[in-house]
């Protein structure tokens, strides 16, 4: 459950977290040659990693152009991870979002600005209450044009911020779809605690401050 950690336990989370990051089998992920998902259909697929992922499934979908946010896992080195593995901080995987778009109508370069505008650009491995390695911000590249672009744009945004960015660049690997009850959560569980008081609050700051051209209509 995404909830407030009491501080003792807070602090062996972290060094859990820490240490799984930095095993070797986490540094052979980040230096990994990158898998390019072919367009099937007309449609392209992008991964991001930034908190929750019922957050952020729910904020792309309100993006013009996006098809289907799908939330899994992505970023790690262990194989079939689940909700409660990943949340140890054991498998080294991030929360994560498959994005299929039509790049006809929407470009990977505004879905790197969605992802940059609809977080805390600053905070490191969570954001907001929701905080261990399994939250942290990545953004995942296919090939050497999508990495040069989120490199370019990362930096940009930590000159005019005077900032350091917190997001993370992987080469993308694998996605793993998450369990079925996570698909569409906030749609299905409009009454959930973490979604009025988080979720719908994030998306609506996001809506409030993108382009509007840029939002479906009727999206809520």
């Amino acid at each position: 459950m995404k909830q407030i950690i009491p501080i003792v336990a807070l602090a062996l989370f972290f060094s859990c977290q820490n240490t799984a990051q930095s095993k070797k089998e986490q540094q052979a992920v980040i230096n990994a040659i990158p898998i390019e998902v072919p367009i099937e259909n007309g449609k392209a697929r992008a991964y991001f990693a930034s908190g929750c992922f019922w957050c952020v499934e729910a904020i792309y979908e309100s993006v013009k152009g996006v098809e289907e946010s799908i939330s899994g896992y992505s970023g790690g080195y262990t194989k079939n991870p689940t909700y409660g593995a990943s949340n140890t901080g054991k498998t080294g995987h991030a929360e994560a979002v498959e994005i299929i778009y039509n790049p006809n109508i929407v470009t990977f370069e505004t879905l790197v600005d969605v992802y940059f505008a609809s977080q805390n650009v600053t905070q490191v491995n969570g954001q907001g209450n929701d905080r261990g390695s399994q939250y942290r911000s990545i953004i995942f590249y296919q090939n050497e044009k999508q990495k040069n672009l989120i490199l370019a744009k990362k930096l940009a945004l930590e000159k005019k911020l005077n900032v350091k960015i917190a997001a993370e660049v992987y080469p993308f690997q694998k996605f793993w779809i998450a369990e079925e009850y996570h698909q569409d959560y906030e749609k299905r569980n409009p009454n959930n605690s973490y979604i009025r008081n988080v979720s719908i609050p994030r998306l609506n700051r996001f809506k409030a401050n993108f382009p509007k051209e840029l939002l479906k209509d009727d999206h809520h």
